[in-house]
């Protein structure tokens, strides 16, 4: 993996409610599963070294509004973020105090799962000249795949950082990473990714 001046890191739902131990999910093995994966460390390596390459870093969140139903029925994913997770201003939809955003980086909110549906993204990126996307965040076979798809189908080289995003489990994390997204992006590690930016 290369990086240059045409890089961007995209941090997805890094949310108390996806990975925090009191978080929603973390009875459904969310928190366990980012544990394992020492997802929040890891993240902070990549923004680390992302800051100091001066590399865009950018934040997302999926988030529930008051109005039932605004933020769809039509798939069960979405039957299952409402009514009581993700809540606009609630603590659960809160970026973890370990990733919180600083200075300039941006925070995108919506309420589908790929990032790029419903946010400027696509045209913040290609304002900054960004050809290259580095994806880490949660959930990996949920929001981080929808938005790799989305990624690679709008024409960037995407990596994805196998130990910088966990799921509800490891059966899903395999899943992903090891079937799903192999002809879509560069699967790497926090390592060669953290050195890269720093090269």
């Amino acid at each position: 993996m290369t990086t240059s001046a045409g890089t961007a890191v995209l941090v997805v739902d890094m949310q108390n409610d996806t990975v925090h131990a009191s978080g929603a999910y973390a009875s459904f093995g969310a928190a366990e599963h980012a544990a394992s994966q020492n997802v929040i460390p890891n993240i902070r390596s990549i923004i680390d070294a992302a800051r100091a390459a001066r590399v865009p870093v950018f934040h997302s969140r999926i988030v529930v509004h008051p109005l039932p139903g605004v933020g769809g029925t039509n798939a069960p994913v979405f039957q299952m973020l409402a009514p009581d997770t993700f809540k606009v201003g609630s603590w659960g939809a809160d970026i973890v105090e370990e990733l919180r955003p600083s200075g300039d980086e941006i925070v995108l909110d919506r309420t589908r799962m790929s990032v790029f549906n419903g946010t400027e993204l696509d045209s913040m990126l290609r304002n900054l000249g960004v050809g290259s996307l580095i994806v880490v965040g949660a959930w990996t076979n949920m929001a981080v795949e929808h938005t790799v798809r989305d990624a690679a189908d709008h024409g960037y080289e995407v990596t994805i950082v196998s130990d910088a995003t966990s799921s509800l489990s490891a059966d899903w994390q395999r899943g992903s990473l090891e079937y799903a997204l192999t002809n879509i992006a560069t699967i790497t590690n926090t390592e060669t990714v953290a050195a890269s930016l720093g090269s």
